[in-house]
């Protein structure tokens, strides 16, 4: 067990949160900063709250080095609801091109399509997603609007080491589950979302970075107000009551990884974390990773062994040993470890061990 007797969380999403930020919330929990209020009882328009939203997006700017032509968006509904809002607010030609690389990537795919024509420009289904097709020289439509990726396969344990040559094309990048987890090129991108209950804080949020000429206001009238994306822009993210407890929690993360240095030190952090994890799956005879070497995340590992009773017993020992949610997704079983910003490199060593001692028990 670790400090306050938590055990090791490996879940994929709600996530767990850096110890600091949790002592700094429970700190503030019952009258954050002489307010007399908790931040989930003010109004979201109060001079405090507001303080907390505008301290938030200058923090995450900073962080990510955001260009002043992007606008930071702070919308409802997780990255499930970008799925719809994507094609609903970017199709001008009614056209799209995407690359599909696990079940996230699939599920947007499925409803893009709804919304216009929608091209499969590459994937990896052919080998169960297990790695990331060339994207270097990809059948880009001419009249697409976007391409769209999953930057990061939460499921499937892949990510991108090369974005996709776009030939010109705004790309679109699902980036929830690496989210914040190493410096990313902000310019690169016309769009880059993630729901935040994966990397950064509670569920029931996503962040939206958008160039600004992508905010459309030509849209068909019959768009749901709320699923525009020029409401949220002119609204500064509050033209209703938004998910006031996320985004106050998102920036407690945010000034985390300031104080830790930065998103390349969290970047090192990461890489430093998953070598472990994977060093043994390379030598394992029992456990075997699912994901080509040259595509691996360090956010989300997925492993096997050779039956789904073994991998079952492997989830009750480290659940004994005061680990949880190392069960693989619903949709492709195996077991999974998702080791987030906030997961301690002591929490992966542990887990190796117990992995190394169940190994041994078999032989």
């Amino acid at each position: 067990m670790s400090k306050y007797d938590r055990i090791y969380n490996f879940s994929a999403g709600p996530s767990t949160l850096p110890v600091p930020v949790l002592e700094e919330i429970r700190d503030e929990f019952m009258n954050y900063r002489g307010s007399g209020m908790n931040v989930m009882e003010m109004s979201h328009r109060s001079k405090v709250f507001i303080k907390i939203a505008e301290e938030a997006e200058a923090d995450l700017r900073e962080l990510m080095n955001i260009p002043d032509n992007y606008k930071v968006l702070w919308i409802q509904g997780g990255a499930t609801l970008q799925f719809a809002m994507i094609p609903m607010n970017l199709m001008k030609n009614g056209v799209a091109d995407y690359i599909v690389t696990g079940s996230w990537s699939s599920k947007a795919y499925a409803e893009a399509k709804k919304y216009g024509q929608v091209n499969l420009v590459a994937s990896s289904k052919d080998k169960n997603y297990s790695y990331i097709p060339d994207v270097s020289d990809l059948p880009i439509s001419e009249d697409a609007d976007y391409v769209y990726i999953c930057e990061n396969e939460t499921i499937h344990g892949t990510t991108y080491q090369q974005l996709p040559n776009t030939k010109g094309k705004p790309l679109v990048s699902d980036q929830s589950s690496m989210f914040l987890s190493k410096p990313v090129n902000v310019s690169d991108y016309g769009l880059i979302f993630g729901g935040v209950q994966k990397n950064i804080g509670p569920a029931g949020m996503a962040i939206v970075i958008i160039r600004e000429d992508l905010i459309r206001t030509d849209l068909d009238e019959k768009i749901p107000t709320y699923m525009r994306y020029d409401t949220h822009r002119d609204a500064d993210s509050m033209y209703n009551t938004p998910n006031t407890w996320a985004w106050y929690v998102c920036g407690k993360v945010f000034k985390y990884l300031k104080n830790l240095g930065g998103l390349e030190a969290m970047n090192q952090i990461n890489i430093d974390k998953a070598k472990p994890l994977y060093d043994f799956l390379d030598q394992s005879k029992v456990f075997k990773g699912t994901v080509a070497r040259e595509d691996r995340s360090v956010m989300n590992v997925p492993f096997v062994t050779e039956s789904a009773e073994l991998d079952a017993e492997v989830v009750a020992a480290t659940k004994a040993a005061g680990m949880e949610n190392l069960k693989g997704h619903r949709s492709v079983g195996g077991l999974r470890a998702s080791i987030y910003n906030a997961m301690p490199k002591e929490g992966v060593e542990a887990l190796v061990e117990i992995l190394k001692e169940f190994e041994a028990k078999l032989s």
